[in-house]
């Protein structure tokens, strides 16, 4: 099964501080908003996506269609495949994307430990 690229999306207090200790750890602005209170960092191929005020817990996100550098990827496993093949699997769903739909969608679960992993696929 190919999820897409790889990132943990981190929920922190205050973003200013949180950018600027990550930058301490050699990571750099990939993308992101930060007068919008998210951005997305990266240190070799790690990837963290930085958001206040957005989400309760920190969440592990697959994206379909794409690489590590936020870059599209000419073949990969539409959301709405991903869905089908772990709802076969017998996977519980948070929330799901639209299996009629095209293009953008994500859907959301969770581990056995109540981690939450969002599958968001932008394109």
């Amino acid at each position: 099964m190919k999820l897409g690229a790889f990132s943990a999306s981190l929920t922190v207090k205050d973003i200013h501080a949180s950018k600027e200790f990550y930058e301490k750890l050699g990571f750099t602005t990939l993308g992101g908003d930060i007068t919008q209170n998210w951005l997305i960092m990266k240190n070799e191929s790690c990837v963290i996506g930085l958001f206040q005020g957005m989400f309760e817990k920190n969440i592990l996100t697959f994206n379909p269609g794409w690489n590590q550098n936020a870059e599209n990827l000419d073949s990969f496993t539409d959301v709405r495949e991903l869905q089908k093949e772990l709802k076969a699997k017998g996977i519980k769903f948070l929330t799901e994307a639209d299996e009629n739909g095209e293009g953008p969608g994500s859907f959301m679960i969770e581990d056995p430990d109540g981690n939450p992993i969002l599958v968001d696929q932008h394109r």
